[in-house]
This record gives C-alpha cells, sequence and structure tokens, in this order.
C-alpha cells in the first residue's frame, strides 16, 4: 500500500504548522494599523474620522464575511477558501502599494479584512482535524501564542522598515530589501513599502497553500453555520443580544486603545509615531499575549466572572493613566491595557456559550460579528476627538469598559468554570 499523507482520522503535523503560519500572518498582516495612522494621517492630510474610516473599513469585513465564509467553506472546502482569501489580501495590499491614496486605502483594508476573516473561520475546524480532537485545545492555545508574537513582532518590523528607509533616502547603506522597495515606494510615502512586504507575504502563502495537501474536515454541529430561522430565533433572546454587545464592546476596547495610542502619544506628549508610539503599540499585543498566560492560571483557581472583574478594573486603572499621567508613565500605561484586557474575549465568549443549551454554532458566528465593534469605536473616538479633542475621544472607551465589567453582574451561565478547588471537592463525592 502506497504511503499516505494522513492517517485515516486527518492528522497531518504538516497542516498544523501551516495553521500556526497563517495565524501568524493573519496578526501581522491586522496589527500593523494602529502605528501606520499618524503617518496616514499626515500623509493623506486627514482629520481623526476620516482616519478611523480606515479601521472601519477592515473591521467591518468581518461582520461582512463571517457568515457568508462559514457557508462558502462546507461547499468549496478549506484549501481553495484559504487560496481566495489570501488573493483578496493581496490584491489589497498590492493595490495599495502600487496606487497609495485615501480612497485606495478604504478599498485596500476592507479588502485584506474580507481575506482575514475568511481564513478566521476555516482554519479552525482543519486544525481541530488536523491536529486531533484531543490536542485541539492545546494547539488552539499555541496559535494564539502564534498569534500574539505576530502582532508584537507587525508594529516593530514597520518602524524598523520606515527608519532604515529614511535612512536609505539619507545616503546611508541599506541591504537589498531596503534598496528593492525604495524603488517602487514614494519617497515621501515610506510606510507603503510595508504593503509590499504584505503583498510578498500572501503571495508567498498562496504558493504554499497551493503544494499543500489538506485533510478531509467534517464539520461538528457547533461549526457549522445555522439556517437563517435559527440565527433570528437567536437574535430575539435577549441573552444572545447582550452577549454580542460584549463581545462588540471588547473589540471595540481593544481596537479604540490599539488604533489610537501611537496617535495620542504624539500628540500629547510629543513621541515620534514611528519608534516610540510603535513600540508602544507592539508591546500593548505583545503584553496582551503574557496577561493570557497569566489568566489561563487564574482560571484554574478563581470563577471566571471574578477573573473579568479582576482584570477589567485593573484595566480601567491603566487606561486612566495613560489618558492623564505624564508621558512617560502613559507610554507603558497604554501597553498595559492589554494585558489586563487578554482575559476579556474567552471569558466573554465562554460565559455566552455556557448560557444557551443549544445552537451554539450559529450562536459563535454572531458572537463573531461582534468583531465590528473594532470598526465601530475607533471611529466614534474619532468623531468626538474631532470635535472636543482626542482625549475627549478616548473617553468613550471608559463605556465600553463599563459595559465589560457589567457583565459580572447579569451573566447567569448555565456551566461555570471548572476550578481546582471545584475539582477537589467532587472527587470526595465519588
Amino acid at each position: 500500500m502506497p504511503n499516505q499523507p494522513y492517517s485515516q482520522n486527518g492528522r497531518s503535523y504538516k497542516t498544523v504548522a501551516l495553521i500556526m503560519l497563517t495565524f501568524f500572518v493573519i496578526s501581522f498582516l491586522t496589527n500593523v494599523i494602529g502605528p501606520l495612522v499618524p503617518d496616514i494621517i499626515k500623509e493623506f492630510k486627514l482629520n481623526l474620522t476620516l482616519v478611523a474610516i480606515l479601521p472601519f473599513a477592515f473591521f467591518i469585513a468581518y461582520g461582512v464575511m463571517s457568515i457568508p465564509a462559514g457557508i462558502l467553506n462546507e461547499k468549496y472546502k478549506e484549501k481553495r477558501m484559504m487560496v481566495a482569501a489570501f488573493i483578496l489580501a493581496f490584491a489589497g495590499a498590492i493595490w495599495l502599494a502600487v496606487q497609495p491614496n485615501y480612497l485606495t486605502a478604504i478599498v485596500s483594508f476592507f479588502l485584506i479584512g474580507c481575506g482575514m476573516a475568511i481564513l478566521q473561520v476555516v482554519i479552525n475546524p482543519l486544525l481541530r482535524t488536523s491536529g486531533g480532537e484531543e490536542h485541539f485545545a492545546f494547539n488552539s492555545v499555541m496559535a494564539q501564542l502564534f498569534f500574539g508574537l505576530a502582532s508584537f513582532v507587525s508594529p516593530l518590523v514597520y518602524s524598523s522598515l520606515v527608519t532604515r528607509f529614511n535612512d536609505a533616502h539619507a545616503g546611508s547603506s541599506g541591504s537589498a530589501l531596503i534598496h528593492i522597495l525604495k524603488s517602487v515606494t514614494p519617497a515621501d510615502l515610506p510606510w507603503i513599502s510595508l504593503y509590499w512586504l504584505f503583498a510578498a507575504v500572501c503571495l508567498l502563502m498562496i504558493i504554499v497553500i497551493l503544494f499543500s495537501k489538506f485533510p478531509k474536515v467534517i464539520l461538528n454541529a457547533d461549526e457549522k453555520a445555522g439556517t437563517m430561522l435559527v440565527h433570528l430565533q437567536l437574535l430575539k433572546n435577549k441573552k444572545v443580544v447582550l452577549f454580542f454587545i460584549g463581545i462588540f464592546c471588547y473589540v471595540g476596547t481593544e481596537q479604540g486603545v490599539a488604533n489610537w495610542t501611537s496617535q495620542f502619544l504624539y500628540e500629547y506628549h510629543g513621541y515620534d509615531a514611528q519608534t516610540i508610539g510603535a513600540s508602544a503599540v507592539a508591546y500593548f499585543w505583545g503584553l496582551m499575549t503574557a496577561g493570557s498566560v497569566l489568566g489561563l492560571l487564574l482560571l484554574k483557581v478563581m470563577d471566571s466572572k471574578k477573573v473579568l472583574a479582576l482584570f477589567t478594573v485593573l484595566a480601567i486603572l491603566s487606561f486612566s493613566l495613560g489618558l492623564f499621567a505624564s508621558g512617560p508613565v502613559a507610554r507603558w500605561a497604554f501597553p498595559m491595557v492589554g494585558f489586563f484586557a487578554s482575559v476579556m474575549y474567552p471569558v466573554i465568549f465562554s460565559l455566552a456559550l455556557n448560557s444557551v443549551s443549544e445552537n451554539h454554532g450559529t450562536f459563535s458566528g454572531i458572537l463573531l460579528t461582534g468583531v465590528t465593534g473594532g470598526a465601530v469605536i475607533p471611529l466614534v473616538i474619532g468623531r468626538i476627538g474631532d470635535v472636543a479633542g482626542l482625549r475627549a475621544g478616548m473617553l468613550f472607551i471608559y463605556v465600553t469598559l463599563g459595559y465589560i465589567l457589567s457583565i459580572i453582574i447579569w451573566a447567569k451561565p448555565i456551566i461555570s468554570n471548572k476550578t481546582i478547588r471545584i475539582a477537589k471537592k467532587e472527587s470526595k463525592t465519588y
């Protein structure tokens, strides 16, 4: 019998490695928007509202594509969907690189967002099959670590690339890559070089996926897109709507802080956006990854609602220091918001799913559309900022954090997270 690329249950470490790489690329392309904001404002001569349209275009794509991607994935399967996703992202990146202007940037960010939304829907069931259900939890955590690593690296790559790009224009010698990028990038728009790099990464991913072999994925009931009737029934449930708003507020908080930190530090404290500002955003994502590790440990010894309450209060305190403290404090206080925000998404999501007894797959799809909070909240901040200043605009984050804190009062999960203490009590009853 010839060697088979997969065992009968579809296990493949090569596919798991490809998925980890995909998580890295998703985050690498997604979480660089914040550091770019000051450059985009300066070069395209935009106010805060107009620049906020860019993350709006990116994250609204998640709301547009999440449910259709699930339906299309059942028909066209994972390989075709992943290739299509990276083609969309490549088209967006190359278009902005070739024709850099504000309107192109809006379309570009939307196309890249559509591609990333498709990937998010496709790769989790693929990870379950290729890595094995018994290893799914471990592999999911590992994937989030890759995601967090890319979130940390992406702003630093931008900072390094733009700094070396400017040095090359000043006459300093640079690497071959820098000279190639210099030849195709407008001298007054060095940050556009990043989108040539993104286009190259997407093209490379397309080639890798085309030459990869994929296992056959059989979707679990909670991974399938539900009917429109099921969606409508769930939306009539007050708990579903409340938890949707919770996810909406979390992603809005995350992106509101990440997208406006660099501009805030530049505007109120005079910090260079391409170095200090980019570094602050990088550490926001890096500390979020570190905080998730601490959160996992605390969830083994504390009720999830108590963990959510503790971390949300500390996030509010850190955010307040970022807004009102001196520059040296603010440049670290904003990243610490990421550390304390790290548990919010998984805890809210788990509380939501543990609050209903059926239709978890459809409910998950509804919750995932809450990612559109990343589109709306930064736009609200920008609009208020144009009228009353960016600090006043960022005060809106208190509304979203306040709503997240309220979840500990009204959430009544059917099943609570099992802690070590509970496990010991249960063992005594046998």
